[in-house]
């Protein structure tokens, strides 16, 4: 096999191309015409792919934080760490295993405890 010297505008575009080739892009819009309202949607996060969507988790004594398990980590299956902040006004940090996520992604029930921020933690129930 004959191996040939890229060159520094060859390789930049060879990168991108392999950055792009693994990114997925949503695109959505709301249609013209009249309707009496918005139908109510048992998933407040409908996601083109079927059987992925993005998972709230429940917080504990919660005052303004919000814990999301996006679909994107839940068909990666990896570990993650989330950050819980939403719109309150200290960080919480919720850390996830590889196995935790892969039973979120199964809608098994998880709960975890957050770090302890502004002398307090909160527990996390994602299900």
């Amino acid at each position: 096999m004959e191996q040939r010297a890229l060159d520094r505008r060859e390789f930049t575009l060879q990168s991108v191309m392999a950055i792009l080739g693994a990114a997925t892009i949503t695109v959505s819009g709301c249609g013209g015409g009249s309707s009496p309202g918005p139908t109510p949607s048992p998933n407040p996060n409908p996601n083109p792919n079927p059987g992925a969507s993005d998972v709230i988790g429940a917080v504990a004594a919660n005052h303004g934080h919000s814990a999301v398990v996006t679909s994107a980590q839940l068909m990666a299956g990896n570990s993650v760490q989330l950050s819980i902040t939403g719109s309150a006004d200290h960080p919480h940090t919720v850390t996830l295993s590889a196995a935790e996520v892969t039973q979120i992604a199964a809608r098994q029930r998880v709960e975890k405890d957050s770090t302890a921020d502004a002398g307090h933690s909160h527990t996390v129930t994602f299900n």
